[in-house]
């Protein structure tokens, strides 16, 4: 592919992103990502299928690969539940406090019938992502450190109370004081490894 449409590419899916941000996954059409990026919408099926394409194309290539590298940056396996939830959760909360896009399609592609048959359609197993996270919770849950849940329940436990604080800091931002702080997010922290731990 040649520079120009790798610039335009990028521009397409930067846009998209933004438009998510401000309007809703729900608001976004190709129609209106077209005339945003100020092209054709045949220049978006060029390379993308349909909307559903596009989305899982813009959610795993654009966002949850730099997802997954911020939240795992300075993570191991082997740290201890503490230390390793406490750095899952602050390595979290800065990537997308600094990644509004991201993070407005990650929030929505959670309840996303779209994105979820579009994840279904490419067969994204369970552990493709994340792989760190699943064995430092294997390790934990072997050790009697923390009670065995299906991991879904504790992708919940450890992401959904962290994303609806980020939603809350986002709220914030148009207030004159900003409550949720990395402070109040480790003391957040600290309150659910409590309840998670044997």
């Amino acid at each position: 592919m040649r520079p120009k449409s790798l610039e335009k590419e990028e521009a397409i899916r930067t846009i998209a992103l933004q438009i998510i941000a401000n309007e809703g996954l729900e608001n976004l059409s190709m129609q209106k990502l077209a005339k945003a990026a100020n092209i054709s919408p045949r220049t978006i099926y060029i390379k993308y299928e349909n909307k559903e394409d596009f989305l899982v194309k813009l959610f795993i290539n654009d966002v949850l690969g730099a997802y997954e590298k911020a939240v795992l940056t300075d993570f191991s396996p082997e740290m201890s539940f503490t230390e390793g939830v406490k750095k899952i959760w602050l390595n979290t909360f800065r990537y997308l406090i600094s990644n509004r896009p991201s993070f407005s399609l990650l929030r929505h592609g959670k309840s996303s019938p779209l994105l979820n048959r579009a994840f279904q359609k490419v067969n994204i197993r369970e552990g493709q992502f994340f792989a760190p996270i699943h064995l430092f919770v294997a390790r934990n849950v072997a050790d009697g450190v923390i009670r065995k849940l299906p991991f879904d329940v504790y992708r919940a436990l450890l992401f959904s109370p962290l994303l609806d604080l980020v939603n809350e800091y986002f709220d914030y931002q148009e207030r004159p004081t900003q409550i949720i702080t990395e402070d109040v997010i480790m003391e957040c922290c600290e309150a659910m490894i409590k309840g998670m731990m044997n």
